[in-house]
């Protein structure tokens, strides 16, 4: 695929948008080998959980493709809705645990499709926003829906009427994202450049930014890694009930909440945990 990158880590899956050049943005081409590649992860046993994230450090994913919606009519941008809002669908549907490493900007659709992920971790670069209203529409994939049920409905309406982007601190404070990565001064990075020297502080910011983003990363694979030492079918469910009771009352989440628990007494995997944790415990 051209603009999808896919690179096994084990039983962790990274999955990049691979459009640098245009911030990571979704055009027709991105949606639909991003739908391939989560149908091709939904249907691989092996992988346990996928990180989703952007090529370079610029952009986790700029949203939509501006120079494609210029021009195009309202059935053509019903298609197009509809085939992001499908994709984004798919990856919340998704039965293996998604993580969003953010890096960079997250505009747009690329904010709802950070949102769609089950956690967020961002590069303290990052800036995250619904900006549609400043090109004349509303959200489209999402943003208006999932937004509120993130952050409730004041602060999405704030973000989405001003079009104004936040910080990843921010996100943070909001519950947007669920951590912030930041450089310490355990990570080595380049000496600070002579001031006035543009060219010199424009390379240094390249840099940093790479050490951030390779941090970034470092720190979704080690989550990823806490979350497949669990049962994967425990991990599954808990996924599907929380993501059914988003929009259920909770006399029905907790009844589907028995009926999911009792599930995993049906699997192998539950009953040897179990033991070796009883095993543990007696030494």
């Amino acid at each position: 695929m051209k603009y999808i990158q896919l690179e096994p880590h084990g039983d962790i899956a990274v999955v990049k948008i691979n459009r640098p050049e245009a911030l990571n943005a979704m055009n027709v081409d991105v949606i639909s080998e991003l739908s391939r590649t989560i149908d091709i992860l939904a249907a691989d046993e092996s992988i346990k959980v996928v990180i989703l994230t952007g090529t370079g450090e610029r952009s986790f994913c700029a949203g939509a493709d501006i120079s494609f919606m210029v021009n195009i009519e309202p059935m053509q941008a019903e298609k197009y809705a509809s085939a992001a809002q499908a994709v984004l669908n798919k990856i919340e549907k998704l039965e293996k645990p998604v993580i969003g490493a953010v890096n960079g900007f997250a505009l747009g659709g690329g904010c709802e499709l950070a949102m769609v992920c089950d956690i967020r971790y961002a590069s303290e670069n990052a800036k995250i926003g619904q900006p549609e209203v400043t090109i004349g529409i509303p959200p489209g994939w999402g943003g208006t829906q999932r937004l509120l049920r993130i952050v409730g409905p004041a602060k999405a309406k704030e973000m989405i009427y001003t079009g104004k982007m936040i910080t990843a601190d921010e996100a943070e404070k909001i519950g947007l994202v669920n951590r912030v990565i930041k450089l310490g001064a355990e990570d080595e990075v380049p000496p600070e450049a002579p001031k006035g020297d543009a060219t010199a502080e424009k390379a240094r910011a390249a840099e940093v930014a790479k050490v951030l983003n390779k941090k970034l990363m470092s720190e979704c694979l080690a989550l990823a890694n806490e979350i497949t030492k669990n049962s994967s079918t425990a991990v599954k469910v808990s996924k599907m009930l929380i993501n059914r009771g988003m929009d259920t009352d909770i006399e029905t989440g907790l009844r589907l909440e028995i009926y999911g628990w009792a599930l995993c007494f049906a699997h192998e995997d539950r009953r040897n945990m179990m033991s070796a944790f009883l095993n543990k415990a007696k030494k």
